[in-house]
């Protein structure tokens, strides 16, 4: 099962490039996606505008703000995954109520703190 990355980029100071390295390290297979170009531990990022399919989706992890969110609600939902992680900065009410009703949890939580405390 895949953990997506939304808002992935190559910059190595930003939360999203720190989880994708964590993620990775703790053993998680990872598809970063977003407007950014270039790619993170050997995967290239996709373009989130072309909406890529992804297969086996088990999470996947904000790192966009919740004004750029509802562009993407559906093609998110589409996915499905089990579970979405509102990292700390991208909580979104309406787009949380959405998730439940399509029976995918919402979660607001840091990926990295998850992770480290064996709650991922």
């Amino acid at each position: 099962m895949k953990t997506v990355i939304v808002g992935a980029t190559p910059n190595e100071t930003r939360y999203a490039y720190i989880a994708a390295d964590m993620l990775t390290e703790y053993g998680h297979e990872i598809v970063p996606i977003g407007i950014k170009k270039g790619e993170v531990f050997g995967k290239e990022i996709l373009n989130i505008r072309a909406q890529p399919i992804i297969e086996n989706t088990d999470t996947i992890t904000l790192y966009i703000g919740s004004q750029h969110q509802a562009e993407y609600y559906q093609y998110l939902m589409g996915l499905k995954p089990r579970r979405v992680i509102f990292n700390p900065g991208t909580e979104n009410p309406e787009f949380e109520k959405l998730l439940r009703t399509n029976n995918i949890e919402p979660i607001e939580a840091c990926t990295l703190v998850l992770l480290r405390t064996g709650q991922y």
